[in-house]
């Protein structure tokens, strides 16, 4: 967790792109059935979370806390996308997803895709997926990543971000890499 902190918190002067090979290309489908890559569609910074639309435990506290920061943000003038990747391409689906997302902010996107395609999300990323159990109610629950990772418009990796740390620590990292430099 120190690790993580500092990784966090490491100054955005003279540094691009992040210093440790995380992040990458991929082609995933939207919760409106679109194609989407890495890269935003509109210019917009990114905050990507690995998780599920109906988890109870971190993405729980991670997508929320996503979208709080993006609100934050944008009051600053300074526009971010909140952007999920289904690590429970069984449970998120095109159909499914949305509904639940749009209940934590507006902005979301979702992303979800067949095995090879998330596979390829996931090894970029460094994620690890683990089916915990199931629950009747639920579906599977799963142990996956947990950081926030803070991408610039084309989908570079600036840093990342411990949902452990509350909004305002969140957005003032984010906007450190974000606003314009004088």
């Amino acid at each position: 967790m120190t690790l993580a902190l500092g990784l966090a918190a490491l100054p955005a002067a003279g540094q691009s792109p992040f210093p440790v090979e995380i992040g990458g290309p991929y082609t995933l489908v939207d919760q409106h059935g679109q194609t989407r890559t890495e890269a935003d569609p509109d210019g917009r910074a990114q905050l990507l979370f690995f998780g599920y639309a109906n988890c109870l435990n971190i993405c729980s506290a991670a997508l929320p806390l996503m979208a709080q920061v993006v609100d934050e943000l944008a009051a600053e003038g300074i526009e971010v996308t909140p952007v999920m990747i289904t690590v429970a391409p069984d449970q998120d689906r095109v159909e499914t997803m949305g509904a639940p997302l749009a209940d934590i902010h507006p902005d979301f996107v979702g992303l979800t895709g067949d095995a090879a395609a998330l596979q390829t999300a996931y090894d970029g990323f460094n994620v690890e997926i683990t089916k915990l159990f199931e629950d009747p109610e639920y579906g599977w629950i799963y142990a996956h990543g947990s950081f926030v990772h803070l991408l610039d418009a084309s989908g570079e990796t600036l840093t990342l971000l411990p949902p452990v740390l509350d909004v305002a620590q969140v957005a003032g990292i984010a906007r450190s890499y974000l606003e314009p430099k004088s």
